[in-house]
């Protein structure tokens, strides 16, 4: 049968166009990594991380809110007490000391305090209220050594003192965060 007209030039144009049609994948590849960038920088800005060791293991809080700040580090595993990765004693010798406060622990404090930014036109007072410190201690350990490690910290002019703990989820709304 012969085409005729119309129904001819439609033919013809549907033969022309039969190509399959084609999507530019580039420029929706180039959005989706702006896009996972833009969430993996915007995620991390509520994430602290602490340096930590594997012989230390976290307790676990229910507190729904993060403790964010940049603070020395004191880790405290079941051997040895560590600031900036350099031990300022053993346990066992801290156990076993009278004192109430781990004089490496507090010379290291204070040459970290020391150390820290001075900021003019603040009282001493408020000084002492902005250093902080985060303990990450395992979980097994006595109070006693923590204890120590919390009078040293103070007896250094830290007026902040945060505890490391994993976030744990729950369906209470009661929560508290420790912190002096």
């Amino acid at each position: 049968m012969k085409w005729m007209g119309r129904a001819a030039r439609m033919q013809r144009h549907h033969k022309r166009h039969k190509g399959e049609a084609s999507i530019n994948l580039v420029s929706m590849i180039d959005m989706l990594t702006v896009l996972v960038f833009f969430l993996l920088v915007y995620s991390t800005e509520q994430i602290e991380v602490l340096p930590s060791s594997k012989d230390v293991q976290l307790p676990e809080s229910i507190a729904e809110t993060p403790i964010i700040h940049q603070a020395v580090v004191v880790i405290v595993s079941e051997h040895e007490v560590l600031v900036g990765g350099k031990s300022v004693g053993t346990i066992p010798e801290i156990l076993a000391s009278e004192s109430p406060t781990i004089p490496g622990l507090q010379a290291e404090l204070e040459a970290e305090a020391a150390a820290m930014l001075r900021q003019d036109g603040l009282t001493e007072d408020q000084k002492i209220a902005d250093r902080k410190v985060t303990i990450v201690a395992d979980r097994e350990l006595p109070y006693r050594l923590v204890r120590k490690v919390m009078a040293t910290s103070t007896a250094a002019s830290y007026g902040q003192l945060s505890l490391a703990v994993l976030q744990k989820g729950s369906d209470l709304k009661v929560a508290s965060v420790a912190r002096n």
